[in-house]
């Protein structure tokens, strides 16, 4: 195990599946409270957490995960994040010193990797960038497990902006070996070095295909996930970006494409009427929810790797 968590990457498969076994384990053990045998697990560690973007799932999951390990949390206020009032190296060599790992949510993914670059004992956690967001993808493949059953035979396709969250999705799809399509508007394209770093570790032959037609990408696919049309950040963008994007909706025509019983996915907030309609988010199809609450299975299962 790596010492920080900034990609998927940074994971091997072998560490991957690890994690989603213990996520599992540890989801089943919840209901145990105090009892649980891993309820004080990282009594005496201490979790900073640094939060430049807003947050409701990173933030609460995270924090319920580090007190549920007997650990504890230090709020670092946001504004230290812009690296103005201290450069970021200097943040986090103070905090190597107090704290033994930092979750950081920033606009920036250069950010994240100077701040674990410049601390070598600090365990740094990407907990959302503007090229990644490793954490979603990890619940997002152990809820495509729970419903499953197994991964072996399926296909993930994405419909919407080649963006952080498509991006780590794409690279937990190739390690697992699992077949990911992915249908965006021309010039809003996974970038083609996040594609042949993906199919450079892709598993079992797994494809990674990209294409600029929704019907094409989820053809037959066994789940379909967007996300947001404009992510923060890209605010002056969202009147152009609905016009682009507007055939892209996911809705029961497009889900009707794919394989019969697919599954819809987002990593929320969704906004209804734009990327996904009602009908499909509000849909039996529907894990929206189920990928939200895995996010503290499987975060609580990386900060006992990285830290136990």
């Amino acid at each position: 195990m790596p010492k920080d968590f900034l990609s998927v990457l940074d994971l091997s498969p072998e560490d991957l599946v690890r994690l989603l076994e213990l996520s599992r384990q540890l989801k089943a053990d919840r209901r145990l409270g105090r009892q649980a045998p891993t309820a004080a697990a990282l009594a005496g560690r201490h979790v900073a957490m640094l939060f430049e973007k807003p947050s409701l799932r990173t933030r609460s999951t995270f924090e319920i995960a580090v007190k549920e390990l007997g650990a504890e949390t230090l709020h670092v206020p946001s504004e230290f994040a812009d690296g103005t009032r201290e450069p970021l190296d200097d943040v986090a060599r103070n905090l190597e010193r107090w704290v033994h790992a930092l979750v950081v949510r920033t606009y920036a993914q250069e950010k994240a990797e100077s701040m674990a670059a410049a601390a070598p004992t600090l365990h740094v956690i990407n907990a959302l960038s503007d090229e990644q967001h490793p954490c979603q993808a990890l619940a997002d493949m152990m809820t495509l497990h729970e419903h499953w059953g197994s991964l072996r035979g399926r296909r993930i396709a994405f419909v919407g902006d080649g963006n952080n969250v498509a991006t780590s999705l794409a690279q937990a799809a190739a390690l697992l070996g699992v077949p990911f399509h992915i249908a965006s508007p021309r010039g809003y394209e996974l970038p083609r070095h996040v594609v042949e770093a993906a199919a450079n570790v892709a598993r079992d032959g797994a494809e990674i295909r990209s294409c600029n037609d929704p019907c094409e990408a989820v053809r037959g696919a066994d789940a379909i996930y967007t996300d947001v049309w404009t992510s923060m950040g890209q605010e002056r963008e969202t009147d152009r970006r609905k016009q682009i994007f507007a055939p892209y909706q996911v809705n029961g025509t497009l889900m009707a494409a794919a394989a019969p019983g697919a599954l819809f996915m987002h990593c929320l907030p969704a906004h209804r009427g734009e990327e996904v309609s009602s009908e499909v988010l509000d849909s039996p199809a529907s894990v929206v929810f189920d990928q939200a609450e895995n996010r503290l299975h499987t975060q609580k299962a990386l900060l006992l790797m990285l830290l136990g």
